[in-house]
């Protein structure tokens, strides 16, 4: 088999393995004023979860050019673990902070909504590609929030 039928052979099995991942329900966590979350720790997560998704590309494109069975499944597993990762990054950001941190009353709030946003499209960029450059950006993307939820930001 050539490398593209390959290819496509691939992208058809990851595919089919991710499905059942994205039905799942995800829970980032309550959306009742609790008080109990800690929104930096959040953040450490998401930057986590990037060094993750930095780590599956690499292993992806080292294993690419295998053909044996093996290499084939570690692909797939590191596939959906970059799947995986940025799918929490996108949950946390949008049914967590967009929905209960960025809100109309503050004063900067276009400015915060623009940078949340920002992170939700890197990820979801990470996730359709196996480019590092897509989470680098990924990465400095979630930084740019560090500032909002430091470890001493007060809700």
């Amino acid at each position: 088999m050539n490398i593209m039928k390959q290819t496509a052979v691939f992208l058809l099995l990851a595919g089919i393995a991710v499905v059942p991942m994205l039905q799942a329900k995800a829970s980032a966590h309550c959306q009742v004023p609790c008080g109990i979350y800690d929104d930096y720790a959040r953040v450490e997560s998401m930057l986590e979860d990037a060094a993750t998704i930095k780590k599956a590309m690499r292993m992806i494109n080292q294993l690419a050019g295998e053909s044996d069975a093996q290499s084939k499944n570690q692909m797939v597993r590191w596939v959906m673990t970059k799947e995986a990762h940025a799918e929490k990054i996108i949950t946390t950001m949008s049914s967590y902070f967009l929905t209960q941190r960025v809100k109309p009353s503050q004063k900067d709030y276009s400015q915060r909504l623009i940078k949340h946003h920002a992170v939700i499209v890197s990820a979801m960029k990470a996730k359709q590609q196996v480019d590092m450059a897509y989470v680098k950006t990924l990465a400095k993307e979630i930084e740019a929030l560090e500032d909002y939820y430091s470890s001493g930001h007060d809700h």
